[in-house]
């Protein structure tokens, strides 16, 4: 449901994944969560990679870290009870990867049955949501097919759907996000797949950072746009079609999450495309050069603003969620979780002002008048208004 624009206010809890505040190898999960509630975040987006650490400082093995055992489970309890007593609340767990689409049919029950592992788990830290990325294989033994992945998602539903059914517990739900290398690498070919799926457990994940790496940026132009159109009017227009279309075709209780990243203009003189063709040339950027909303001071320059105003405009209440991978996450000292909280959620407060003040410039786009808003937009990033 459409809600009323302007909003008055911003009500969504703000959260942070918890590869945003420190790499597991250098930093302790607890110290993190307790940064990231002094900050005042109440939402934590719990990686594997730093379940794993924190199984294996409680003596246990990180690499079966979705294996039911009794022990795992009362560390997951333990986890869990840990972030309510700051105040806050595990949101979800992730990263599911190369899950869908799988030709083979015991290779695709076994990812199936992977994502079921996880459902007992979600039960002891106390959360609802699990997502998986959309598929980055591109070997003959997976597809993209909506079919077929749309098959899948129903298919996971139904098994979280009955585990819940099962337990009597809160209904278990599978969010999808599109990666901005993937195959499905937008919101509109993932939510595509999501509408297919037809299942009221199965929903969208949206991420600013992936939404604008694919619909308008490009590291490897001096303008760091381009995707598509040199020009920044085109640039504006593709993106804002793009999101009116979001405004108008997606609920806003089927997007079950929202992550937000910028990330830094780059100089392509110097930044460079991966020599090896396996790697994915965004994959560097998006793993070394992502930034937290509005750190222009620090080569922040994407407009974060217009995808949570689209996503604010379906009417969305969930959290509004950090997603920022940086080399600077990746240094050892206890400096890092403090300062990178705090930049954390100044820039998510700074971010959720900006969103409330924006014009719905997908009715503008209705109109016909949004190349006058592409000239607005221009003047506002460069710091003329």
């Amino acid at each position: 449901m459409l809600t009323s624009w302007p909003p008055s206010s911003i009500a969504n809890p703000l959260g942070t994944a918890t590869l945003s505040l420190g790499n597991a190898i250098h930093h302790k999960l607890e110290p993190r969560l307790r940064e990231a509630a002094k900050a005042g975040f109440k939402q934590i987006d719990l990686f594997d990679e730093c379940w794993a650490a924190y199984l294996e400082e409680h003596g246990l093995p990180g690499d079966q870290l979705w294996e039911p055992t009794l022990d795992n489970l009362r560390v997951a309890k333990k986890l869990g009870d840990l972030v309510k007593s700051l105040g806050m609340r595990i949101s979800c767990t992730q990263p599911l990867r190369t899950i869908e689409g799988i030709k083979d049919p015991l290779e695709r029950r076994a990812a199936l049955d992977l994502v079921a592992k996880r459902f007992p788990f979600m039960r002891a830290f106390d959360t609802d949501l699990v997502f998986m990325c959309a598929n980055i294989r591109t070997d003959d033994g997976v597809t993209s097919d909506l079919r077929t992945v749309a098959r899948d998602l129903a298919e996971l539903g139904d098994m979280a759907q009955a585990f819940s059914d099962a337990d009597s517990g809160p209904l278990l739900k599978i969010g999808y996000e599109g990666l901005s290398w993937a195959q499905r690498n937008t919101w509109a070919s993932t939510w595509e797949a999501v509408r297919m799926a037809n299942r009221p457990n199965v929903g969208l994940i949206i991420d600013a950072f992936n939404v604008l790496a694919v619909e308008w940026a490009d590291p490897y132009n001096p303008a760091g746009h381009g995707r598509i159109y040199p020009t920044i009017e085109e640039s504006v227009d593709v993106l804002c079609a793009s999101l009116a279309g979001l405004v108008a075709s997606v609920p806003g209780d089927r997007i079950f999450f929202f992550q937000v990243g910028d990330a830094e203009l780059m100089d392509p003189t110097t930044f460079l495309p991966p020599s090896d063709p396996q790697i994915p040339p965004l994959l560097p950027w998006s793993r070394g050069h992502r930034l937290y909303p509005y750190e222009s001071s620090r080569g922040g320059y994407m407009p974060t603003h217009l995808v949570a105003a689209a996503v604010l405009a379906t009417g969305y209440k969930g959290p509004i969620s950090l997603e920022v991978f940086n080399k600077s996450l990746n240094v050892p000292g206890d400096h890092v979780p403090v300062t990178h909280a705090e930049r954390g959620i100044t820039g998510l407060r700074k971010l959720a002002e900006a969103t409330k003040d924006m014009p719905a410039f997908w009715e503008m786009y209705k109109k016909g008048t949004i190349s006058g808003f592409a000239q607005l937009l221009q003047l506002s990033r460069s710091g003329k208004l």
